[in-house]
């Protein structure tokens, strides 16, 4: 869009805002002017009228930086318009100082547009689990691109990815799963457009919009120039999914978009999201939780509370081995929830799902059975510059304990595996290759998927560390086909103290297991023990029941809005938030690698990393300072440590502006 940097206010001239008004109507239904003189009569739509109004009284406006607000919604457009034509993607002009990459893209009109419905804007809808009569299975939807590293299947279509909370994709019928819930369904118009939804003024919304232009922090290096984009809060109401749906960026790709016109414009509307969790509504310091630690564990929703305490109201007893009723509700909820943790990483059984208690308890089994059991001295391990610690020390307690060598895959300057130099260690004496899809300190994501076939080409087993990555993106064990994957529940927004082995079901069977008791054996004599196969062989004890129903909630919680649409919100939040933070003076980002998941570490010249976080903590910011458990990688980059903010669905823009506030005013010594 052209700007008439002429005028005080540096707002699109006339002319460019009658055709952006007109390009909108051609859009609207018969009932609407297909075309709109921006000087209104009494001749017009009333619609229109109040539109040209509007648009005209900003004009007076005077003494405002022309900068449209970006911080407003934090509104996602997803399901609709995500295919456009080559022709149709505009590359928008560089907005200094508001986070707005010019790489975005800006799309326009696409046959994929159906009705619009605002849903997740409108004010009487609180939360997710109130948007029950809503389909957010985008599975049905998108295919997996193939990019390496994604963790998404190519084979298209995953229909039973997404568990409805209502109707759990489960042999064992959890009917209580939900009864702990208040909030009834509502019934929604699939036909509203955004500013048309009941309870929304929309002529209101557009003047707030306009008067709040000047939305810089009075530092003056925030805004350098008065160009106007396009954003995904301004004008958000447009037919347009303003940063686009780049397969290259989100790492996942339509199947056909005419699939998406059922769906109407469904809108992700993270204000809306971080109304689901309770925590979110504290304060310290005085000021409003702003949660940047989700690398190190993430908040819970509502629903997941509730099940947790639902479970010892009403459920609670030891599973599998009685003939009561409690017994029963138990046995059928945990093994609900292993079924929803097998949908939610399309393996082929129920067998192949382990519960632990966590991503570390994963490695360790592995390392200490099947490692144990199976590498002899001479034996390669392959593991990542990138691991976290407990993807290393397991398998170097194990090669000391068994004479075994440690190699290790390097990575270059911004962080990505440098898989040249990974060819050259994989050999016949390759055992085992060990390493992260997502970075915990860096962000970088992995080459997964060729990574594995590359290790199996040489006869090797490959362990995969999806505890960062199950978050952020679609993992697909067959796709990826890994031997092992592990993950933790307290990063998908579940409890703590429980988490997934995954592996197949047939490795798992030929593995000895990792601790002894009950529940795991068939039958003991004094003589002879034969052990249950897998996966009980490896649950010696009472497990974790409760925290595992609570993984289970989280899956669905997840599941409802779909990973892919978290996903791309996240990767648009990330830019914006990159881009801000590389304008602050003595800033050094930690790990700079084309694929990224919302990972952003850094450095701030002229302060600890300590003192950084503490000023961070005033402001009711927490971001976590420190090595992260991943040593090896931030030497490598040069630093011993880092402040390491971690972004989530629940964050907004207007959080990232507080934390960007913040670093500005400690940089330049404001109080």
């Amino acid at each position: 869009m052209s700007t008439n940097i002429n005028t005080p206010t540096g707002l699109p001239n006339i002319a460019d805002l009658e055709k952006l008004a007109n390009e909108l109507f051609s859009a609207l239904p018969n009932e609407f002017p297909k075309e709109i003189s921006l000087s209104p009569n009494a001749s017009e739509h009333p619609r229109a009228t109040k539109i040209a109004e509007t648009l005209l009284g900003a004009a007076n406006l005077g003494g405002v930086n022309a900068v449209l607000p970006v911080n407003n919604h934090d509104t996602l457009p997803v399901k609709a318009g995500f295919a456009p034509s080559v022709s149709s993607v505009q590359t928008p002009p560089a907005l200094g100082g508001f986070g707005a990459s010019p790489s975005v893209k800006q799309y326009g009109k696409s046959p994929a547009f159906g009705g619009y419905s605002n849903a997740f804007s409108d004010p009487a809808i609180e939360n997710i689990s109130q948007l029950n009569d809503l389909d957010f299975n985008v599975n049905k939807g998108f295919a997996s691109a193939p990019v390496a590293g994604n963790g998404a299947s190519p084979s298209g279509i995953q229909n039973g990815n997404n568990v409805n909370i209502e109707s759990p994709q489960t042999g064992f019928n959890d009917v209580n799963l939900n009864n702990s819930s208040s909030h009834q369904p509502i019934q929604l118009n699939q036909n509203y457009l955004p500013f048309e939804f009941e309870h929304t003024s929309f002529e209101a919304e557009l003047k707030n919009a306009l008067e709040a232009l000047n939305t810089s922090f009075g530092i003056p290096s925030l805004v350098t120039t008065p160009n106007i984009i396009d954003t995904p809060n301004s004008y958000y109401f447009l037919n347009e999914n303003p940063f686009g749906f780049d397969s290259k960026k989100a790492n996942v790709a339509p199947v056909n978009h005419h699939e998406f016109q059922g769906f109407g414009g469904i809108n992700f509307n993270a204000h809306v999201v971080k109304k689901d969790f309770p925590i979110l509504r504290e304060t310290v310091n005085g000021k409003p939780l702003i949660w940047f630690d989700n690398a190190a564990t993430t908040q819970k929703p509502q629903s997941v509370i509730d099940r947790i305490a639902y479970f010892y109201e009403h459920e609670n007893s030891n599973i599998h081995r009685a003939a009561h009723e409690l017994a029963a509700r138990a046995s059928d909820a945990y093994e609900a929830a292993r079924e929803k943790v097998k949908v939610f990483l399309n393996a082929k059984s129920v067998n192949e799902i382990v519960f632990v208690r966590g991503a570390t308890e994963g490695i360790n089994l592995v390392a200490q059975s099947w490692g144990d059991q199976n590498l002899v001295a001479g034996d390669e391990i392959v593991v990542s510059n990138l691991e976290h610690h407990a993807n290393i020390v397991p398998w170097k307690r194990l090669a000391d304990k068994k004479g075994l060598k440690l190699r290790v895959i390097p990575v270059d300057d911004s962080g990505q595996i440098l898989l040249d130099e990974y060819a050259k260690l994989l050999n016949s004496k390759t055992k085992l290759v060990a390493f992260t899809q997502v970075s915990n300190a860096l962000g970088t994501v992995t080459p997964a998927k060729q990574m594995v076939e590359m290790a199996h080409a040489v006869g090797a087993k490959v362990l995969l560390d999806g505890a960062q990555s199950v978050s952020h993106m679609k993992v697909d064990v067959q796709y990826l086909n890994a031997d092992w994957l592990v993950f933790s529940g307290h990063k998908l927004f579940g409890p703590t103290g429980i988490g997934a082995l995954y592996g197949k079901e047939d490795l798992l069977n030929e593995t000895q297991p990792y601790q002894s008791g009950g529940n795991m054996i068939q039958d003991v004599t004094f003589e002879e023990i034969k052990y249950h196969k897998a996966p009980n062989r490896f649950e010696a004890g009472t497990g974790n029941i409760a925290d595992a129903i609570g993984l289970g909630a989280a899956i669905d919680y997840v599941s409802k809005i779909g990973i892919e649409v978290i996903g791309q919100y996240e990767h648009y939040l990330l830019e914006y938030a990159t881009n801000l933070l590389k304008q602050i003076p003595g800033v050094r980002l930690i790990g700079t690698a084309a694929h990224k998941a919302s990972v952003l570490s850094f450095n701030l010249q002229g302060f600890t990393n300590d003192e950084v976080g503490q000023a961070l903590n005033k402001e009711g910011v927490a971001v976590r300072t420190g090595h992260h458990c991943a040593q090896p990688i931030l030497r490598r980059m040069g630093v011993e440590t880092c402040v390491r903010p971690s972004l989530a669905f629940y964050n907004t823009t207007q959080d990232v502006d507080v934390f960007i506030e913040t670093l500005w005013k400690l940089k330049s010594g404001k109080k």
